[in-house]
């Protein structure tokens, strides 16, 4: 006798091989249909465009033959992509909703099915059934061979990955791709979004298929990609990477940066060569023979004072704006900072020689009456509109005095101005003290461009003391590190290392780096960086878990008058702060530069000491400061 057993194994054999074959061919049909639309869409170009790509017989150049309308006209070309408008509906997309469902039911009916079979049911012998139909679904997927993976990269469903990261073919020699298509910007003059009142004028359609599409989103107008960056789809630091040119990429960004910045900020910034030798002439250089472009990034949004500004940097040193700009977005996250004004003036000090040390004893006392100051404060103050001398301290050394003024001068960083009223000055002492010469109107105590002890204890130009809290969620998510091994680095590094090297105001990891890049976009005295970069950073653990973060800086010599700041370029830079020119209250313009200036030291201080306590300082620089080998 048969035992039931292998009755049961005949009968589960036998179902396998009846229903098995025609489960497969079945399923594999089923799986080809589902995926078919996968592969209507690579044949469209991934999202309603056609693209051809071709590659020239030496492989350094691609031409890209896109379906596009061109109208020109003398400085710009308008480009409008076909198809845009097409309802998604009209884009063949696979019916993945279908595998789902069909995933949730074999599951659950091979659960039963299983249950069925051990439980000697009578309808058992369906549960062979079941599993062959479960076998046959999974052996099914490879109906996806029927479709060419060498065409999915240009599949929307690969995010354009293949053309950002790892893709070199149809690369010129820089190792941008190079397309024969020149698109050339139609540059309105957008407003800031962020304003109620205003509207923005990119471009906010959903270009279908274009998003990580590198080819699509060249063939692209520039207010369109503009838009894009806008709208999140597109990085703007990514620009260069995926246009390949990198000329247009400063149009675009230029665009974007123009929807954030009060109207017309940036449109005396250059963004090719050009430079008005006018401007320069008679103000600031002579013997011209050209000029040394400086590329200018912009850091930003950083809170400060309950508003968000953006922060123009000139400089060639790879890194320091992309740090500067994490330490202003973990700044701005965690509710922006504070800057507060302790002192507002610029010195001068002559040095003074006297025929004795006891007529230099006589000199010094008479500056310091009262009666004495008045009559040095009338002179002063007659040769300038906005110039107020508030202070006149004498230091004696022997027969010399050297006299240091210190003077409010507006919205002018103000040398000029305190010098000239110096001179005034001296001349009311020269008269009460006719033995006293003039040695030289700047005795090395001002203290100008020179490190000094002076300006660290006394400030001059604008002293300044920021602060903001850093939540830790922050400093774990933006900095990756912890507030404990941030403020361990900062007190071994900045405090103790600092005090080891007898630094004279150099308590702070790399404040002149983000002092000088100011300077320079905003046409500040570069060589006042010796002395505007004292800086003191602090930092501690609050009671909340919190990193409290402060930067002290007791002489920030800026000034948005004046100087170098009457070049296009500069006075664009300052535009787009808020600050050209003087203020509505003098040195209301000045003082807020300080600010800034302030906040870019506090935001390049957080993100170095974050990248120090990380260690990723040196693969940062790697990645980021090295031109790639041609």
């Amino acid at each position: 006798m048969i035992s039931d057993a292998t009755v049961n194994l005949n009968r589960t054999i036998g179902a396998f091989s009846t229903v098995l074959p025609m489960l497969l061919v079945i399923s594999t049909l089923l799986a080809a249909v589902l995926l078919r639309p996968l592969r209507a869409g690579v044949e469209e170009g991934g999202g309603g465009i056609s693209n051809e790509v071709t590659k020239t017989q030496d492989g350094n150049k691609t031409n890209v033959n896109t379906n596009v309308s061109r109208n020109s006209s003398r400085n710009t070309q308008n480009y409008k992509v076909d198809k845009v408008k097409e309802d998604e509906s009209d884009t063949p997309n696979p019916k993945w909703w279908i595998v789902s469902l069909l995933n949730v039911l074999l599951t659950a009916f091979f659960l039963f099915s299983a249950f069925l079979f051990f439980s000697d049911s009578p309808y058992s012998h369906y549960a062979p059934l079941v599993w062959s139909a479960c076998i046959a679904y999974f052996l099914g997927f490879f109906g996806i061979s029927f479709i060419d993976t060498k065409e999915l990269k240009h599949s929307p469903s690969t995010y354009g990955l293949a053309d950002l990261v790892g893709n070199n073919k149809n690369k010129g020699r820089d190792g941008a791709r190079t397309s024969n298509v020149d698109i050339h910007p139609v540059c309105p003059i957008p407003i800031s979004p962020s304003s109620p009142n205003l509207r923005s004028k990119l471009p906010t359609s959903n270009i279908e298929g274009a998003e990580g599409n590198t080819t699509i989103i060249r063939s692209l107008s520039d207010p369109e990609i503009a838009g894009m960056v806008n709208g999140g789809k597109i990085k703007d630091h990514m620009l260069e990477k995926t246009l390949g040119d990198h000329l247009r990429a400063v149009k675009v960004r230029r665009m974007v940066f123009e929807e954030k910045l009060p109207p017309s900020s940036l449109s005396d910034l250059p963004s090719s060569p050009s430079l008005d030798y006018s401007k320069v002439f008679g103000a600031n250089c002579e013997i011209v023979v050209g000029y040394v472009p400086i590329p200018v990034g912009m850091c930003g949004p950083l809170g400060l004072n309950g508003e968000k500004v953006f922060i123009p940097m000139a400089t060639t040193e790879g890194c320091l704006v992309a740090s500067t700009n994490r330490g202003c977005k973990a700044i701005t996250m965690s509710g922006g900072a504070n800057s507060y004004l302790l002192k507002d003036g610029i010195t001068r000090a002559p040095c003074l020689e006297c025929t004795s040390a006891g007529e230099a004893s006589k000199l010094s006392t008479f500056v310091l009456s009262s009666e004495g100051f008045e009559e040095l404060r009338k002179a002063f103050e007659s040769t300038t509109s906005f110039g107020k001398l508030k202070e006149a301290t004498p230091t004696v050394a022997g027969k010399n005095v050297y006299l240091r003024l210190k003077c409010f001068a507006g919205d002018a960083m103000g040398m000029n101005m305190v010098s000239k009223g110096t001179l005034a000055a001296v001349a009311v002492l020269t008269a009460k003290f006719p033995s006293v010469k003039l040695v030289a109107l700047s005795g090395n105590m001002c203290t100008d461009k020179k490190a000094s002890a002076v300006n660290w204890l006394e400030g001059r130009g604008k002293s300044v003391v920021i602060e903001s809290v850093i939540h830790s969620s922050v400093v774990s998510a933006v900095l990756k590190t912890t507030v404990d091994a941030i403020v361990h680095v900062n007190t071994q590094k900045n405090l103790i290392g600092s005090a080891m090297s007898s630094a004279v105001g150099g308590f702070n990891a790399h404040a002149a780096n983000n002092v000088t890049a100011v300077f320079l976009a905003t046409g500040q005295d570069p060589a006042q960086n010796v002395e505007s970069s004292n800086c003191i950073t602090l930092m501690e653990k609050n009671s909340n878990g919190d990193l409290h973060m402060t930067c002290t800086m007791p002489s920030i010599e800026v000034g948005t008058v004046g100087g170098g700041t009457s070049l296009p370029a500069q006075s664009a830079c300052l535009k787009a702060i808020g600050v050209k020119g003087g203020g509505v209250t003098p040195g209301a313009n000045a003082q807020k530069l300080a600010h800034v200036v302030a906040g870019a030291v506090m935001a390049g201080e957080l993100s170095l000491l974050a990248a120090l306590a990380a260690n990723t300082l040196v693969q940062a620089h790697m990645t980021h400061n090295r031109k790639p080998q041609k």
